[in-house]
């Protein structure tokens, strides 16, 4: 297989062409190789957010999160009906 050319505004080409490899999108292998160049490799990886398991909150926390995102009927749902409608969204 040639060898692509990822372009100038690829940081890390040698990520890149990895994580192309990999079946990746050009997009989502330019934004990692980026991120990769401007940090830590290994820092990349563990961005992201740091939501707590719905097992883990309250029945409140769980009714005010299906509130925000609008699940009709939320007030006659149990702990378990809420996160099953939750992650349905």
């Amino acid at each position: 297989m040639p060898k692509r050319s990822p372009g100038p505004s690829v940081k890390d080409p040698e990520l890149y062409e990895a994580l192309r490899d990999e079946g990746d999108s050009k997009e989502k292998s330019a934004r990692i190789a980026n991120a990769a160049a401007n940090t830590s490799r290994s820092a990349v990886g563990r961005k992201g957010a740091k939501a707590e398991d719905y097992e883990d909150r309250t029945k409140e926390e769980l009714m005010s999160r299906a509130k925000d995102i609008g699940v009709k009927g939320r007030s006659r749902m149990s702990k378990s009906e809420l996160i099953s409608a939750l992650r349905d969204r």
